[in-house]
């Protein structure tokens, strides 16, 4: 059913370049047995029970893990714990399977060596046989190993979309396809597999019930010793009762427009689910040459998966500007589209506590809004785990504007937010320009930049003379910035809703307001205005506020 050979290799060519886990031999004995014990569970649930426990996709990436694992720390020859699935039913003809590219451009490299060309939706299902003998559909196997299968004859003869009885060429044929899930309208772009593959296998294996195969339909993507030519080839399919090949083959010449139609099948509706597309030439040896890995004149070129599989490398604490603790897992590098994920957050210390993540646990992300890496789920824990101990938390709101020892990742998030556009808008300066400059100046608090002459900043180690010169205009235009910019750049918790409400321009005002009067402001209730009264009077904040105005900024 599932082309467990091309799934292996291509799960390989995606990860084996990873580095092996720094495993003892008698933990990776552990790991491995762990994972592979289930998989197998998983294994025997879909194949014996026509239940999928997981979806393919994290199964296939999975299994992936766990053969790289294998050839990490065995020297035994690989299995891939799949039971034995290639039937007693012999094939009329070998499925070949498909070579998948790994991009345009080798695509392009296969294209230049083939000819008469055509690419269809690789349609997500499970791949049958179809035979047909004096008129009449007599076998129906399952693809099994690519050379032998199950007999799924009485099973697909109740499909009401597929015929059993043809007339004309096709009336003596073997046809190979894929069975689906019909899903009109379908856009895979949007809304994914569903798990298609493995809701199939589990529909053809419900013996009892005949009524789900209402549900399923065939793409007949290849027809053994068909015409030779395409067109007539697709012409006497769509008569024939296979409408589907026809409508979604198309004649291609170059590899641009093989990745239009690509770009067009995943994003426009389809009455199937896809994962990629299928690149044939028309031009195919004998039915009886085809051999299970060697249909060199067919390749896939798969879509980028919605989310990807990757292993915790480590897991860090942020300490964020208003002193929350935000908790970062690092990742071996995924791709995802056109992004490389190597982070991923995970929220606060309660909901990190709350996911029991550690390194060495393998999660699924993918990709929000604006392509932020997102964390999706746990899929697999290590059997051995060290979770690493968060830091104390006492940060808040009113600590670490100096810059001690145990403050540093407080007081250089306070940098960056005040630095930011909508703050004070200090472009090119960013975490790493704020510690280099601390670096060689010693910052005493957040605004002791302000007091750094022209010639300090253009003989800063690490920044050459022109660049220390654009650095100190920028300090001098931050500080002509207006009143209620340098109160952002303070941190006052202030709703923004509020902050264009507020009618001051002074410190001194501001530290005059009572919890009353602030309360009156969209967005602050008494709790509110209360933390405001309390920010206001705290002597390290009068402190600061005194300093800014010793440096002539508006309002202090």
């Amino acid at each position: 059913m599932w082309k467990w050979a091309g799934v292996v290799l291509m799960l390989w060519n995606g990860y084996g370049m990873a580095v092996c886990p720094a495993w003892s031999h008698a933990r990776a004995e552990k790991e491995i047995a762990e994972l592979s014990a289930q998989v197998a569970r998983w294994n025997q649930a879909y194949w014996q029970e026509g239940k999928s426990e997981v979806s393919d996709e994290v199964y296939d990436q999975l299994s992936g893990r766990l053969t790289q694992w294998r050839r990490c720390f065995s020297d035994e020859p690989l299995s891939d714990d799949v039971p034995s699935v290639s039937g007693t039913v012999k094939h009329p003809v070998a499925h070949t399977g498909v070579h998948k590219v790994e991009g345009k451009e080798e695509l392009r490299q296969w294209m230049h060596a083939h000819q008469d060309l055509w690419v269809q939706p690789k349609v997500d299902g499970v791949a049958v046989t179809l035979v047909y003998r004096k008129g009449k559909l007599v076998q129906a196997i399952s693809r099994g190993d690519g050379i032998k299968g199950e007999d799924w004859t009485a099973r697909v003869q109740k499909i009401p979309s597929i015929p059993v009885v043809l007339q004309g060429p096709l009336s003596e044929s073997v046809l190979q396809g894929e069975l689906f899930l019909r899903s009109e309208g379908h856009i895979q772009q949007q809304m994914g597999g569903m798990n298609a593959r493995a809701k199939v296998a589990g529909m053809m294996m419900r013996q009892n019930d005949s009524a789900v195969l209402d549900n399923l339909g065939v793409f007949i993507w290849a027809w053994p010793d068909g015409p030779a030519d395409m067109s007539q080839r697709l012409a006497e399919l769509s008569r024939a009762g296979f409408p589907l090949t026809g409508r979604y083959t198309r004649a291609v010449q170059t590899a641009d427009e093989v990745e239009q139609n690509r770009t067009d099948w995943l994003t426009s509706p389809l009455p199937f689910a896809t994962d990629g597309i299928v690149i044939r030439s028309a031009i195919e040896p004998a039915g009886e040459r085809w051999l299970p890995g060697e249909g060199d004149w067919v390749v896939a070129w798969k879509y980028s998966p919605v989310s990807q599989l990757a292993e915790v490398k480590a897991i860090q604490f942020a300490v964020g500007r208003t002193g929350k603790i935000a908790v970062v897992a690092t990742l071996e590098p995924v791709q995802l589209g056109d992004k490389r994920v190597q982070r991923v957050s995970l929220g606060s210390v309660g909901r990190w506590r709350t996911l029991d993540i550690a390194p060495g646990d393998q999660i699924l992300v993918s990709l929000a809004g604006q392509g932020i890496p997102r964390f999706d789920k746990v899929v697999w824990r290590d059997a051995e785990r060290t979770k690493p101990v968060p830091p104390e938390p006492h940060f808040s709101p009113l600590t670490c504007f100096y810059a001690s020892p145990d403050c540093l990742e407080q007081f250089f998030a306070r940098l960056v937010w005040l630095s930011s556009k909508r703050i004070l808008n200090i472009e090119g300066t960013g975490d790493s320009g704020w510690r280099l400059l601390h670096q060689a100046h010693h910052f005493e608090h957040i605004f002791s930049w302000l007091a750094l002459s022209k010639e300090q900043l253009q003989n800063t180690p690490g920044l050459n003379v022109g660049r220390g010169l654009q650095l100190w205009h920028r300090f001098e235009f931050a500080r002509q910035q207006p009143f209620i910019r340098w109160i952002g750049a303070l941190g006052v918790p202030l709703p923004q809703a509020a902050a264009k409400a507020l009618n001051a321009s002074s410190w001194q005002q501001l530290r005059d307001t009572d919890a009353g009067s602030w309360s009156q402001l969209p967005g602050v209730g008494p709790e509110k205005a209360r933390k405001l009264v309390e920010f206001f009077h705290d002597p390290t904040i009068e402190t600061l506020a005194s300093w800014l105005g010793k440096q002539g900024v508006q309002g202090f």
